[in-house]
């Protein structure tokens, strides 16, 4: 019975390195717990080894390589029209590593979603984890969010708490954080699918937090 509602749920995935958020979606597919399908993996770094996990799954691919466009929504457009053309319905960026453009944001709105290792909006951009042991926090962890064109901005759908250890590193502490977001980003997926989902100014309904 999952298969007919799967075969409509098509993400478009956008990567700019290892896939390791990808990796770990295809893995819910496959075990069953996620009923949807990547229709499509997109890089603009032409030796992503994300591009290697995709084509090992047998899902198609393609390079976008920014560096041969004018400019950023040039670079867009051409990832846009390869989205539509394969009936994608949800955008999920997976350690994409360029800002969307506003043209692209509105083109896709309220269908973008990012995940980012910390508790937005605490430790946006570059290094969050560094940025969390040298603040000092006891908490950090992931949060899935709507993506617009601003960095690590939008209306946040679900977070996960990770505590931060005393002899934390860096690199310690994002393993950690890395292993709730492969759990959390699927359960976004699967609630966006589900169509439960409401954007409600800079919040979102219907993710089951707080309701009776």
């Amino acid at each position: 019975m999952g298969e007919p509602r799967a075969s409509g749920n098509l993400i478009g995935v956008l990567i700019s390195g290892r896939g390791s958020n990808l990796k770990a979606i295809l893995d819910r597919i496959a075990a069953g717990d996620l009923e949807a399908r990547v229709a499509l993996v997109i890089s603009n770094e032409p030796a992503a080894p994300g591009l290697r996990v995709a084509r090992g799954r047998g899902v198609p691919t393609l390079v976008v390589d920014h560096r041969l466009r004018p400019d950023r929504e040039a670079h867009d457009r051409a990832m846009a029209e390869a989205l539509e053309a394969k009936g994608v319905r949800l955008v999920c960026l997976a350690g994409y590593m360029r800002l969307l453009s506003p043209w692209f944001v509105e083109r896709f709105g309220g269908r973008i979603l990012n995940v980012h290792p910390s508790l937005l909006p605490a430790f946006p951009g570059l290094d969050p984890q560094r940025q969390a042991i040298e603040t000092g926090v006891k908490i950090s962890g992931c949060t899935v969010h709507f993506t617009d064109e601003r960095v690590d901005s939008g209306p946040i759908v679900l977070q996960e708490a990770v505590p931060v250890l005393d002899d934390d590193t860096p690199e310690s502490l994002a393993a950690r954080i890395l292993e709730k977001e492969h759990l959390v980003y699927s359960r976004a997926i699967a609630l966006f699918f589900s169509g439960r989902l409401r954007i409600a100014g800079r919040r979102v309904l219907g993710t089951g937090a707080g309701e009776a």
